[in-house]
């Protein structure tokens, strides 16, 4: 989930796992998969960024898992 802020100031989290595109015209509209769409004051790279902290937090080791390291075999 990552926090994001309505044009009226109001902060909400979405699921970053359900968003399919991010697109400025000019405000930034985030469409999911589902069809909803949610304009936010974020701008498109912000929420590009958050998405990649998230998985980086909720995925700390992958990297490792994928490249083999740390295996003990």
């Amino acid at each position: 989930m990552i926090k994001v802020t309505r044009l009226n100031g109001i902060s909400y989290y979405i699921n970053s796992e359900l968003i399919e595109t991010v697109e400025t015209t000019p405000d930034t509209v985030i469409s999911l998969v589902n069809g909803r769409k949610y304009v936010v004051q974020e701008k498109a790279e912000e929420i590009v960024e958050r998405v990649i902290q998230y998985r980086q937090r909720i995925f700390p080791y992958r990297a490792e898992l994928v490249s083999g390291e740390n295996d003990s075999r």
